[in-house]
């Protein structure tokens, strides 16, 4: 061989070498103790080579191990498919599972799967709840996270420390803290202590505690910061959503294409009204294209961006900009105004009310919830359910036949179902329909609901239905009138001579 092909080769091997390197450890049963039990802090992905969400995840995984390798954090990997029986005596049960572990300890892991997330939460994790911050470096500090909270106090022991690490150690997840008692850092930031000052990489970046700082608690804390943890108006995705559904705020979303020119134009139209009422609703845009399915169930019914609706999220029920108004910020400050004073009304999802009920089972959809549920002269039993459901399908056999099993006193009870997907829950409920199937029973003359927890056999529903029903069961026998039957010919008689005596005035 040439020395020249040599050397070729040779140059081959050495890329492939670069390529492949990876700052990833790869972890086995024989070498996994050794590595975790002796590192302060380490985080491990459980993965498998088939899985589509360890592939995606891979690229951030490995820049994230880079970036984190110069802070002395390590990052490693464990092949599920190759070492099997290690994972499963893990109770590694799906795929990508990631785990932290400190000197072999795991919690596990509950941040982002982007590169700049993971870098974000393994930083803090490396960290003390609360960091000393001097004035040389304050600047990095304040600006290593998007979110930094820093108090400024005259000793490490003076109020609102012990309040300030508290906070720090329930949050130290989700934000980075710093405490300095440096003369100089308080010079630097143009703060004179007490103070808790409050740094973000978005909106108003610099915000001090605005209430008297030496009686502050946890509570207090804690609160300031979730609230402006938040911004003004950004986009939401899989990777935030929980940050605003666990705010406890309604979300007011502006669905766009991302793909527009105007994007920015359309997201600076709401900016004002997102900006006056920031204290009392969430404001998010969202990428319409790639959740057009999240739109139409937020009852956007057409494709048309962009378009805004208000969703609440304690109640479920939406409030959607009609589609046919172009969206302007003098309109969406009129809605938000009428939703804040509770003057604007949802719009409910429903299909169409069924022509006939033909079967044992009663359909009911979003428009007569109210109507059949809450019918005091009746029990009723709903399921709520999902057509796609594969525990609904087997269910509905079962459920068939409780309702055949009534329907001689069907005046009594009602056996029903409702495709909780393609029907919104009125206002007047207090429940939301969070799994399929659901089942709930109603006593006749209540408006409160009683949660079925039982199995799905016939046998058990009807001890169910029989042990809360307030309405006899029993089938009245042919021929036979009941008082309430004789009450009803009693009262047509009666309407019938009052029907023709008011005719012979005519």
């Amino acid at each position: 061989m040439r020395l020249s092909q040599l050397l070729s080769s040779a140059s081959v091997l050495a890329f492939l070498s670069f390529a492949s390197a990876s700052d990833v450890l790869d972890l086995t049963n024989a070498n996994f103790e050794g590595t975790v039990n002796h590192e302060a802090l380490v985080l491990v992905e459980f993965f498998a080579p088939w899985c589509g969400h360890c592939k995606a995840l891979a690229p951030h995984y490995e820049e994230a191990a880079t970036v984190l390798k110069d802070k002395n954090i390590k990052l490693a990997k464990v092949n599920c498919v190759d070492e099997g029986d290690f994972c499963q005596a893990n109770g590694i049960q799906g795929y990508p599972t990631l785990r932290v572990y400190r000197n072999g300890e795991f919690s596990d892991y509950t941040g982002p799967r982007k590169a700049d997330g993971i870098i974000s939460y393994m930083t803090k994790q490396s960290l003390p709840a609360v960091s000393g911050v001097t004035a040389a470096n304050f600047e990095e500090f304040s600006q290593a996270d998007k979110v930094v909270a820093v108090a400024f106090l005259t000793s490490s022991t003076s109020a609102p420390a012990s309040e300030f690490s508290a906070a720090a150690n329930k949050h130290r997840d989700d934000y980075l803290f710093g405490l300095t008692t440096d003369p100089a850092a308080f010079e630097a930031a143009g703060v004179t202590p007490p103070a808790i000052v409050l740094y973000r990489s978005f909106d108003e970046p610099v915000t001090q505690y605005p209430y008297p700082v030496l009686s502050a608690n946890v509570k207090e804390i804690e609160t300031w910061i979730k609230d402006l943890s938040i911004p003004i108006i950004d986009e939401v995705s899989a990777e935030n959503y929980q940050v605003y559904a666990s705010s406890g705020k309604p979300l007011a979303y502006l669905f766009v294409d991302p793909s527009d020119a105007n994007l920015n134009e359309q997201v600076d139209l709401i900016k004002p009204v997102a900006s006056k009422y920031k204290s009392t609703i969430n404001f998010v845009w969202i990428d319409a294209i790639k959740f057009g399915d999240h739109a139409r169930a937020l009852n956007l019914n057409e494709p048309k961006w962009p378009s805004f609706v208000i969703q609440d999220m304690t109640t479920q029920l939406k409030y959607p900009y009609d589609q046919g108004l172009d969206i302007t910020t003098e309109a969406i400050e009129e809605m938000t105004t009428k939703f804040v004073e509770k003057t604007l009304e949802p719009v409910l999802k429903s299909q169409p009310v069924p022509e006939a009920q033909d079967e044992s089972v009663y359909t009911i959809v979003g428009k007569q919830f109210d109507e059949v549920v809450f019918d005091d002269s009746k029990d009723v039993f709903v399921e709520f359910y999902a057509t796609w459901c594969g525990h609904c399908k087997r269910l509905k056999p079962t459920w068939d036949s409780l309702a055949d099993r009534y329907a001689e006193v069907k005046d009594r009870v009602t056996i029903a179902k409702m495709e909780a997907t393609e029907n919104d829950l009125p206002p007047s409920v207090d429940f939301k329909v969070a799994g399929f199937p659901t089942l709930k029973f109603k006593k006749a003359g209540s408006r409160s609901f009683i949660d079925y927890d039982g199995d799905r056999s016939l046998e058990s529903l009807i001890a169910f239905v029989e042990e809360n029903a307030q309405n006899s069961l029993v089938p009245t026998p042919k021929g036979e009138a009941t008082n309430e039957t004789v009450e009803n010919v009693e009262y047509a008689q009666h309407h019938e001579q009052v029907h023709v005596e008011h005719h012979d005035e005519l």
